[in-house]
């Protein structure tokens, strides 16, 4: 798996040297209006505050809630006996809230571990255009996450079972159809389960979107761990899938190695394997509130 890594992160580097006008300059003019007075902000980098398994550089607008629900299922090769996984369910609820349109914060509840996990993002930086050029968008993301399975005789300190995650999400959008993302992770447990493995851990989130129809687009994320970090048992997290926007919901269906929905869990804990045949198959709702009574007074 090393080896894709360091071609997504090459072909990454090489879009991001291209000049604006081998990329849909065109494009991106259409969707910035091209007033050399004003700032012309893009949007709709991704659909969804997560591309597929990771999160994306999007928050959820000022008083909006995003209700989102994340399924996996067991491995398609465990057979027909468990019809391909689906015998095997494992999900998370999640809420989270736009307290400004640049800033939002969430929570969310995992069956994987029974995990409480909280998190908050703030957009640093925003793609625009006109007096104010500014090539990408950048995110700052933190979240916590707590195991809370029963005390065994082993385990009985509370703090270990916290693990934390800090990443800085960088995006462009090049096109109407394509946008990439860069997302460098740090990832800190209390405590880990294997002799050496490092409590703290680096890793490299790649990302991208390329849009196949008016409310249809292709998805794809990867985080590569950098080496002697965790145990051999534990490999990168590829997923691929798709995003359908419906209404209000968008639905995404999607395989991927990693069992574990949050940070911590699909970073630092994917036990399969591509190759091997260890793939879950997944979905991801996300359902839109708005509390602005504004905007509710404008549909009247």
């Amino acid at each position: 798996m090393k080896k894709y890594s360091i071609f997504f992160l090459l072909l990454f580097s090489a879009i991001l040297s291209t000049p604006e006008n081998a990329l849909a300059q065109d494009d991106l003019l259409g969707m910035m209006k091209s007033d050399s007075n004003t700032v012309n902000y893009m949007t709709a980098t991704f659909k969804s505050t997560r591309i597929i398994n990771g999160h994306s550089v999007e928050t959820v607008a000022k008083n909006h809630m995003d209700f989102r629900i994340s399924h996996r299922f067991g491995t398609l090769n465990s057979g027909a006996y468990n019809l391909w996984g689906l015998d095997m369910a494992y999900i998370r609820l999640g809420f989270e809230y736009g307290i400004t349109d640049q800033w939002m914060i969430g929570v969310g509840r995992s069956n994987t571990d029974k995990t409480y996990d909280l998190f908050t993002k703030v957009k640093l930086l925003r793609q625009s255009s006109g007096t104010r050029n500014m090539p990408f968008t950048m995110t700052f993301f933190v979240s916590s996450a707590v195991n809370t399975l029963r005390y065994t005789q082993e385990d009985r300190s509370f703090v270990s079972r916290f693990a934390y995650t800090t990443q800085l999400i960088i995006a462009r959008k090049f096109s109407e159809n394509l946008s990439l993302q860069l997302t460098p992770t740090l990832l800190h447990r209390n405590r880990v389960e294997n002799v050496g493995e490092k409590n703290t851990v680096w890793a490299l989130g790649l990302g991208g979107r390329y849009k196949l129809s008016k409310r249809v687009s292709f998805n794809a994320d990867y985080y590569y761990v950098l080496p002697d970090q965790l145990d051999p048992q534990f490999h990168n997290s590829l997923a691929l899938g798709f995003d359908i926007e419906t209404g209000g919901h968008v639905f995404s269906v999607h395989f991927t190695n990693s069992l574990g929905m949050i940070e911590k869990q699909f970073i630092g804990e994917t036990t399969g394997q591509w190759g091997k045949g260890d793939i879950h198959y997944g979905f991801n709702v996300s359902r839109t509130f708005s509390f602005n009574k504004n905007a509710r007074r404008s549909t009247k």
